[in-house]
């Protein structure tokens, strides 16, 4: 295996809906960029192998690791990592432990991935508990990299969130979207009912209150915007939104819902008035772009932060092309060391409360 680039991404080949057919596909197109990492497939080496010889590849760039098993979507996370020692996201999380690889990569049954990290890594000084980011579009741009979306977390591993917890989340999703988004200052809201201080929860209050102190110092990773709305999240007003689990999760499955009506709705208009269809088609060059913005195959995956390990989480759907992009969002996360930007948002919040 050639030193390419000098970092390593830890693939679980096996664990999305799709299979090895779309892991591999994407697998092998990263691969033939040259500055691409290396890459450890892991999984079925017989299925592996039968697959990479149906795509071009570096062949210097990919190794295959056998994993004699599967966890499936619909098992029961616990029980599956417990009766599963030899997992295929079990064996690629080792590989990132041990130093072989740098960032760990899976579409596989989330609950799974999760605790597997948690079992396999260890979690941050600082980081009560950890946080799963979720992206989602807006109408604001942000960072060297004209970046459409912007992150909420926590999006559905802590359903109840302690000021601490929504204290760790500001500070890794500020340092999150300063590596992947090159957002040198990225402006953090925490979700509440009402712009005043004194609005939310006694948990929401307490953590504005050292989010306050935290974003006026120049060592802070970030800039705090204080309490933010639901209606100021399709608008992009904060890079980073900070809420609980529980909350996080409905308001992206709601975007996602949105996102889905609108385009049903557009649909249907077209078929019942030969005005609306001839509207439609002037607006077809605005409509395609906003599909390719609200596309999740476009950003790959999504963060599990709180570990000294970083994984990267597909979409259980995941095509080539979101495999593809998600092993590049790896890449640039290893590259620019988000762990370690990570760790020292967290020093800073210590001193800061």
């Amino acid at each position: 295996m050639s030193s390419g680039s000098g970092i390593a991404i830890a693939l679980d080949a096996m664990g999305s809906d799709l299979g090895p057919p779309a892991t591999l596909a994407g697998a092998c197109e990263v691969s033939q960029h040259p500055e691409s990492p290396r890459l450890f497939v892991v999984g079925d080496a017989d299925v592996l192998r039968r697959e990479l010889e149906k795509h071009p590849h570096d062949r210097d760039k990919i190794r295959i690791v056998h994993a004699s098993e599967v966890i499936a979507q619909d098992e029961k996370p616990k029980e599956a990592i417990t009766s599963k020692p030899g997992a295929s996201i079990l064996v690629a999380a080792e590989l990132v432990k041990a130093g072989e690889a740098q960032v760990l990569v899976s579409a596989g049954n989330t609950g799974a991935v999760t605790m597997c990290c948690a079992r396999t890594f260890t979690r941050l000084q600082g980081v009560t508990r950890s946080a799963l980011g979720a992206v989602y579009p807006t109408e604001r741009r942000r960072g060297e990299k004209d970046d459409p979306f912007s992150l909420i977390l926590d999006a559905g591993l802590t359903l109840e969130a302690s000021a601490e917890d929504l204290v760790g989340f500001a500070v890794m999703g500020a340092a999150y979207s300063k590596c992947i988004s090159k957002n040198s200052r990225p402006r953090v809201g925490l979700l509440s009912v009402g712009g005043e201080e004194s609005k939310g929860t006694e948990s929401v209050v307490k953590a504005h209150a050292v989010l306050k102190r935290l974003g006026a110092r120049s060592d802070g990773g970030f800039e705090f915007i204080g309490n933010i709305e639901g209606m100021d999240i399709p608008r992009g007003t904060a890079d980073v939104v900070v809420t609980s689990g529980f909350t996080g999760n409905i308001v992206l499955k709601m975007l996602e819902g949105i996102s889905e009506t609108v385009m049903r709705l557009a649909r249907s208009a077209s078929e019942k008035s030969l005005q609306y269809k001839a509207g439609l088609l002037l607006l077809a060059p605005a409509i395609q772009r906003l599909r390719q913005v609200t596309d999740w195959q476009e950003y790959g995956g999504v963060p599990i932060l709180g570990f000294d390990r970083l994984c990267i989480k597909a979409h259980g759907r995941s095509t080539a092309r979101a495999i593809r992009n998600a092993i590049r969002v790896a890449h640039r996360a290893a590259r620019t060391d988000t762990v370690g930007s990570i760790q020292k948002g967290l020093e800073a919040a210590r001193s800061a409360e």
